[in-house]
């Protein structure tokens, strides 16, 4: 099983210019305390957007490599977007999906993937051809190696540890919007 935070690192080690779109609850408290920075786009109550958000970014900005920090419960509140992310096949996406099989921060009740969901299938029945499953940290270390050196659009069904983030990063989606906006250096 992956340390998500360890994991988290380990991405945040390799951005210069990479836009990162971080859902809601753990993937953006665990981006916001790794590494903190501009070109991060925090989500807040936008569950099961973040695939979209980057999907549009990448399309966007083709000549920066998106980032999309994803748990399994907002996934499946969005499915439709794999499958759009998928048929756009924009090659600077790279999609991270953070598996605790489980609603975390709502109590813990078990997502699909505690079943028989399993998100890399749905991936590649989406029609992602490039999909990883990673299970340890050096897994994890060697698909996102590939995903930032190789064009995609990449899925990454990263299974992770259920610990909590003590982090939050600001709760207001204008400042953020503005910030991001900001550093990409177009107007608002």
């Amino acid at each position: 099983m992956i340390d998500r935070f360890k994991a988290t690192q380990y991405l945040t080690e390799r951005l210069t210019d990479h836009l990162v779109v971080a859902s809601l609850g753990n993937a953006k408290y665990d981006l916001f305390r790794a590494e903190d920075r501009a070109l991060n786009f925090y989500l807040w109550n936008s569950m099961g957007m973040a695939c979209s958000m980057g999907l549009g970014m990448a399309m966007a900005q083709p000549g920066r490599r998106v980032v999309i920090l994803d748990g399994d419960g907002a996934l499946l509140m969005n499915l439709g977007s794999l499958a759009t992310e998928a048929v756009r096949r924009p090659p600077n996406l790279v999609h991270i999906v953070w598996d605790n099989r489980q609603y975390q921060l709502t109590g813990g009740q078990p997502t699909h993937t505690a079943y028989n969901t399993d998100l890399a299938r749905v991936a590649e029945g989406a029609g992602f051809e490039k999909v990883e499953r990673a299970e340890t940290q050096q897994a994890f270390e060697r698909a996102l190696d590939r995903a930032m050196a190789e064009p995609g659009p990449w899925f990454i069904h990263g299974i992770v540890d259920d610990a909590t983030s003590p982090a939050r990063p600001p709760m207001s989606p204008t400042f953020i919007k503005h910030r991001f906006m900001t550093e990409l250096g177009v107007s608002h």
